[in-house]
């Protein structure tokens, strides 16, 4: 758990890049820091493991305060993972994912069996990789090691900033959706910056919205779409929070609500869809007429109904209706 206390971060006698902050990251959530360029997001993230101080207020992880710990202890017990990945390039890989187990004086065996251990989360041979060194991996695999090298040691604290904003598009969505499989498992509790709100509403349980070093709104992305708190909100997340939304649903969710279409086996042009899809990237598929039929399948690869740019909107229109009427009767 991390609970910033009226937190206030001064640089002089003008400057107030951080003003009287109160909120906290629960124990195994994701809590994204978003807002525009100078906002105090990566100022606010910095200030847990202490690269920046403190001007007010304090700053609680797992209930000791921050202020009253080593900084170089408070470091390796907090992951930490860069934009820029941070690997060391004259290290091996293995080298380089182990750099705190061994500060902290693991053994060789507890070592190699962590490293085997984290690059299966990451789908990476730890034979093949162990003895490569970074500049022979691809931008994508090297930051899959900087996100399990913040691992290593077992941190129940995570800080992220922006660990994917230097990834294409394509690669960006595949490691975040692998972030968010190794996040099921591990469960850590995670200060995620973004400039980027769509990978906000995906990651996180809960959005800090910034401005001007101000909390504007926080909160779950699915109250943030549907309940903006003021106008600056609404204008940040701008007039198609509704799209945005469907991000927050799958085809399983249009399932449940209103069903499937039947499967015709007479057209040839088809694009397949697994269950957990996102709403708003079928949506998109739609859309853009990449086939003339899209087909869900299920976890065992079996056709189980096919989805259209109709029920979509459908749907669409059902969470909006509902979620007027729960508005109305609260």
């Amino acid at each position: 758990m991390i609970s910033f206390k009226n937190v206030t971060k001064r640089y002089g006698e003008e400057i107030v890049a951080v003003n009287d902050v109160d909120f906290t990251v629960e124990e195994g959530k994701i809590v994204v820091l978003l807002g525009p360029s100078g906002c105090g997001k990566t100022t606010l993230l910095r200030m847990v493991n202490r690269l920046e101080s403190i001007s007010e207020g304090e700053i609680i992880i797992n209930n000791e305060n921050s202020k009253d710990l080593d900084a170089i202890e408070l470091r390796r017990k907090i992951g930490y993972v860069i934009q820029s990945n941070g690997l060391f390039p004259n290290m091996t890989i293995e080298e380089n994912v182990m750099l705190v187990p061994d500060l902290l004086g693991w053994s060789k065996k507890e070592k190699r069996e962590r490293f085997e251990y984290l690059m299966k989360l990451i789908g990476l041979d730890a034979k093949d990789y162990g003895k490569r060194f970074p500049h022979e991996l691809s931008g994508g695999q090297q930051q899959r090691i900087g996100v399990v090298r913040a691992l290593a040691a077992d941190p129940p604290v995570m800080l992220m900033d922006e660990p994917f904003g230097a990834l294409d598009p394509i690669i960006r969505d595949k490691i975040q959706e692998e972030f968010l499989q190794i996040q099921r498992e591990v469960k850590k509790t995670i200060l995620f910056v973004s400039h980027d709100i769509d990978e906000a509403i995906k990651m996180a349980d809960k959005i800090v919205l910034l401005r001007n070093g101000e909390i504007m709104q926080f909160d779950t992305p699915s109250k943030m779409l549907s309940h903006p708190k003021n106008e600056f909100v609404s204008q940040f997340f701008g007039k198609d929070r509704a799209i945005k939304s469907l991000s927050l649903h799958t085809v399983e969710d249009l399932q449940t609500i209103i069903g499937l279409g039947p499967v015709d086996e007479s057209i040839q042009d088809t694009k397949t869809i697994n269950i957990h899809q996102d709403l708003r990237n079928t949506l998109s598929m739609l859309m853009n007429q990449e086939a003339d039929q899209v087909v869900v399948k299920n976890d065992q690869d079996e056709n189980i109904g096919t989805i259209t740019i109709d029920l979509v909107q459908k749907y669409l229109h059902f969470e909006i209706k509902g979620k007027m009427s729960a508005s109305q009767e609260g």
